[in-house]
């Protein structure tokens, strides 16, 4: 039968906490990955007093990504960017646009976004005005505009 014991997280571990918390998981879990990986330490009250120094500085670091990643949110939102492909009358396309084409036209506009940050359920084939997700960090987005026009 296995104990379950207390361990310190040195780093962020999904589905189980973040840095500096303490948590009850398996031994086996613990003894077999947690402690040899580095990702968690023994939860002594030596450990903890050195976490705790350890989580302000990274609590400094994130507050400064998090301004950071503020701003860039707020100049993504206001972006409207136009493209023009060729439809039908019914205002579908005959091709249709997407993540790529999209991250060409903010590159266009002067936002450098990669092809993996654009959060599309499906290519957009009609013809209108589209909002358009964009993954800045862990659960942050953004929103675009795309616009699509009809051309000949």
């Amino acid at each position: 039968m296995s104990k379950n014991i207390e361990v310190l997280l040195r780093d962020h571990v999904d589905a189980l906490g973040e840095c500096g918390d303490v948590v009850r998981v398996r031994s086996g879990y613990a003894r077999n990955y947690l402690l040899p990986l580095g990702l968690a330490t023994e939860a002594t009250p030596e450990n903890k007093k050195l976490m705790e120094r350890r989580r302000v500085k990274l609590d400094a670091v994130a507050a400064i990504e998090n301004a950071e990643m503020d701003a860039w949110i707020a100049q993504l939102a206001g972006t409207v960017v136009t493209t023009t492909e060729r439809a039908d009358a019914q205002g579908h396309l005959f091709g249709s646009v997407n993540a790529a084409a999209i991250v060409g036209l903010l590159a266009a506009a002067g936002h450098k976004v990669e092809e993996k940050n654009v959060r599309l359920e499906a290519p957009l084939k009609t013809v209108g005005e589209h909002t358009v997700k964009i993954h800045v960090h862990k659960d942050r987005n953004a929103e675009v505009k795309v616009v699509i026009a009809a051309g000949a």
